[in-house]
């Protein structure tokens, strides 16, 4: 393969010789292999279109490969003091801070995420994470059980399930695999991890870190590939205990038929949603119009949580509305390594067309557009560049409306009272987050309590910590990543009984 076509930056050497080192293999059992099809994949630039590596594509086989050495390394990794696991899982997070350019940089390569996103935001979130379920490995209890029965000592243990795969997204590559790699090797799994074929790369660093911070072999197994064949075989495997999935509402389901037609493995899924965004007349609105703006327009809106549906009082409707249409004319459209850049490309040219689509069906349905929508030319025709979106609609059947974009896209609406908004914010299939901008208390945690998702952020939005459980309500998914939830994802319970009678 051609050396890859990079941008006007100073890369870090490390960036550059990972990239140099020819086509990238399968993480197996610690070791390097092609897959045994041959074939390979390739990854692309988003903002110009150029390759950045060929990498191998796992298959049936290379799946069964993974799952015989995370299988065979299971026994020991369990059996393991736990505070051993967990320093281990300290000394990764140690060596990803050390290598925390070189991840930003690929990062960016590969996802198209501005750098100063990817360094001062997805880094620091990799290790704080990783540290913080890094420190339950040696924490994990069972508990005494009162019972009825006479002479009877019950005590209950948390125990690992066995083989874990985790298959994760292309919008946080890195963040999303720690979420999942932390919280599973703290309690005694082993695992097979699957980065979307869209981002390969930063994962496919770790692997050398995982080595170097003397992880045993078989313990983490990283394979490449699309959810055809490979995430597929990897769900349907007999020898996969667990499956912990990040993605589309629709692939969760498929994911979900295949664990129940295999072996009936356990699965948790955090999935799409279309989250509600509402600001109250009474809010700083200064502050709430930014507020509702990042929300939406973060990594180019693919983010699951993106407050896409902005609900605003009719009072200052008018003036919100103009607000965030101001706000968002200024945001820079560029590359990830350009200078003073907000949004970066969309993921591929696919997801550029199908967002797209988007915004024909929403002027075609009647939703007036504010700005934004337009495909970038000039310098970036190669790239999959789109300006941020603001609607007006009325019409909550829109397909801009219900169904989940992934793009910048925010459709802003007005309304009238409080019944109104809970049973109009709640008429969605999703229920991931939501978000509430008001001085009333009172209101707020009403609001809290009345909506149907599974994070909601008061005066805020988007804020993220290892210690809070997040996941969703309805067809969000269900099970929960962070916190103490997090480790229940990745354990069993056994009960037992001893008879202390004479």
């Amino acid at each position: 393969m051609a050396k890859p076509a990079l941008p006007d930056y100073n890369f870090q050497q490390a960036t550059l010789d990972f990239l140099s080192k020819g086509p990238k293999q399968l993480f197996i059992n610690n070791e390097w292999v092609a897959a045994q099809s041959g074939q390979t994949f390739e990854t692309r630039n988003p903002a110009t279109g150029e390759v950045l590596a060929e990498v191998s594509l796992a298959g049936e086989a290379d799946v069964d490969a993974a799952v015989a050495a995370a299988a065979a390394a299971f026994p020991g990794w369990r059996d393991t003091i736990a505070a051993e696991r967990g320093a281990l899982l300290f000394k990764l997070a140690d060596l990803i801070d050390q290598h925390a350019d070189a991840l930003a940089e690929l990062e960016t390569l590969d996802n198209g995420k501005p750098i100063r996103v990817a360094r001062r935001g997805d880094l620091p979130y990799v290790t704080k994470h990783l540290r913080y379920q890094a420190g339950w490995a040696d924490k994990i209890e069972g508990s005494t059980v009162p019972v009825t029965f006479p002479n009877q000592f019950v005590y209950t243990r948390r125990e690992p399930l066995g083989v874990v795969g985790a298959i994760i997204p292309w919008n946080f590559p890195l963040l999303m695999a720690i979420w999942k790699l932390g919280p599973a090797l703290a309690a005694g799994n082993t695992i097979i991890l699957k980065p979307a074929e869209q981002t390969p790369l930063t994962a496919l660093y770790l692997a050398d870190l995982i080595v170097e911070a003397g992880f045993p072999p078989g313990v983490v197994n990283i394979l490449t590939g699309p959810g055809l064949p490979t995430g597929a075989a990897m769900a349907a495997h007999h020898g996969i205990a667990k499956l912990a999935f990040t993605g589309s509402t629709a692939v969760g389901a498929k994911i979900m038929e295949a664990a129940a037609t295999s072996n009936l493995k356990p699965v948790s899924l955090e999935l799409g949603g279309k989250s509600p965004n509402v600001i109250f007349a009474d809010a700083d609105l200064n502050a709430a119009v930014r507020g509702a703006q990042w929300a939406v327009f973060s990594t180019a809106g693919q983010e699951c949580v993106a407050g896409t549906r902005l609900f605003v009082e009719r009072a200052v409707y008018d003036q919100v509305l103009d607000g965030l249409k101001q706000n968002v004319e200024k945001m820079v459209v560029d590359h990830g390594f350009a200078e003073k850049v907000h949004v970066g490309p969309l993921i591929t040219d696919e997801q550029l067309s199908r967002v797209m689509s988007y915004i024909d069906e929403g002027k075609q349905g009647g939703a007036e557009i504010i700005t934004g929508g337009e495909r970038l030319g000039n310098g970036h025709a190669n790239g999959n560049f789109l300006t941020p979106a603001v609607f007006s609609y009325e019409d909550d059947s829109l397909k801009m409306v219900q169904e989940e974009i992934f793009g910048p896209v925010a459709a802003v609406t007005a309304f009238d009272d409080w019944d109104e908004l809970i049973e109009r914010a709640n008429a969605t299939m999703y229920g991931l987050a939501a978000g509430v901008w008001t001085k009333d208390v009172a209101r707020a945690h009403h609001y809290a309590h009345a909506i149907q998702a599974g994070t909601v952020w008061i005066n805020g939005y988007g804020m993220i910590d290892p210690a809070a459980p997040f996941g969703g309500y309805k067809m969000s998914g269900f099970g929960r990543e962070m916190g103490k939830e997090a480790i229940n994802l990745y354990t069993q319970v056994k009960t037992v009984w001893v008879n202390t009678s004479d």
